[in-house]
């Protein structure tokens, strides 16, 4: 089971290679205009960008979000050139499913990345559906203390596991096993889909049980049903016909404003440039988490990655400035700006 599960990380990778669809290029994002301010009355250099996430200083809203881990050279040069990045630029990083390393203990070393980013945010990351299968507090403690995890991402993909060959499907009771996992933790928890988007029911759920950090991970982007497509061999079509199932992540930004003054909200799931990231902070995203942009560029050096950011954080300043705000605080939520959604 060990090595099936390393090498589906590998897998998983190359479907995205050599399969451009895997992105849906949903571009929902484009189909929000906002106003324009002609007299934006700033100095494009004094806008300042920075947050505060998990107690830690960010310098703009960005999360490089889960990907991978394993036991695999690609595997570590992925992660290790994501966490020397995201330290240099002082954003966040959650890794990959950290399930494989309890089933292969080489795995291990690719998580092991506090040593490469010191200072900045890093999230742990596990299935929540494992705690039907096995796992409880002492693996979701390990998969932090291994990472030095500021949080601990729990996952939701349904979706995934139900077209995924030889995935777990029996999420009977796991909302209670979270808040198990939520008051026994010295780290938050934090519920995140994977591309399929949290509905407001799903945030009542974790809500209940303590948890107060919900990632959206709505429709546009990476389909992990087509992922999975890729590595069925019984002529079964299921990933393609479920590869645009779910919420378009704006929606469910917009879907989930009555719970704003009550929860941290992470928009993710088909953000691709900084525009796409202030409109998610327009709708009350506290973080943004972006994937697909940074895959190939980890491949090859943390510099690659360093670049993507900087233009990343190139085009949120400026569209900062062209709206006027001197903030990250006066740009969340003001739903004002919205002129128009087609």
């Amino acid at each position: 089971m060990s090595d099936s599960t390393n090498e589906r990380k590998i897998e998983h990778i190359r479907a995205i290679e050599n399969d451009s669809a895997t992105d849906r290029c949903g571009r929902y994002f484009d189909r929000i205009m906002l106003e324009h301010r002609a007299l934006p009355d700033l100095d494009l250099s004094e806008i300042d960008t920075a947050i505060e996430f998990l107690g830690k200083r960010l310098s703009f809203p960005l999360l490089i979000s889960s990907m991978t881990g394993g036991d695999h050279d690609l595997v570590r040069r992925i992660n290790r050139n994501l966490a020397e990045a995201a330290e240099r630029c002082g954003v966040a990083m959650a890794v990959g499913s950290q399930r494989v390393m309890f089933l292969q203990e080489e795995a291990r070393a690719s998580f092991d990345l506090r040593q490469f980013a010191p200072t900045t945010v890093l999230l742990g990351n596990l299935g929540a559906v494992q705690f039907n299968y096995g796992f409880g507090l002492e693996q979701c403690q390990e998969a932090v203390d291994c990472l030095g995890a500021d949080g601990l991402y729990l996952h939701l993909n349904p979706l995934q596991e139900a077209v995924q060959p030889e995935g777990d499907t029996n999420f009977a009771g796991v909302a209670d096993r979270i808040g198990e996992i939520q008051q026994g933790l010295n780290v938050p928890v934090l519920l995140k889909e994977v591309g399929v988007g949290l509905s407001p029911d799903d945030i009542a759920s974790g809500y209940a049980q303590g948890v107060r950090y919900f990632d959206l991970a709505g429709t546009g982007g990476t389909s992990w049903s087509r992922i999975e497509h890729h590595r069925r061999n019984d002529g079964s079509d299921i990933g393609l016909r479920f590869q645009d199932w779910g919420v378009p992540t704006p929606l469910a930004l917009k879907r989930a404003e009555p719970w704003l003054d009550r929860v941290t909200l992470i928009a993710s799931g088909g953000l691709r440039d900084g525009i796409d990231m202030a409109k998610s902070v327009i709708l009350g995203a506290s973080l943004c988490g972006l994937a697909a942009p940074f895959l190939r560029p980890a491949t090859e050096s943390a510099d690659a990655v360093v670049d993507v950011i900087e233009r990343l954080r190139r085009e949120f300043i400026t569209a900062m400035f062209l709206l006027g705000m001197p903030d990250v605080a006066t740009l969340r939520n003001n739903r004002a700006l919205i002129v128009e959604e087609r």
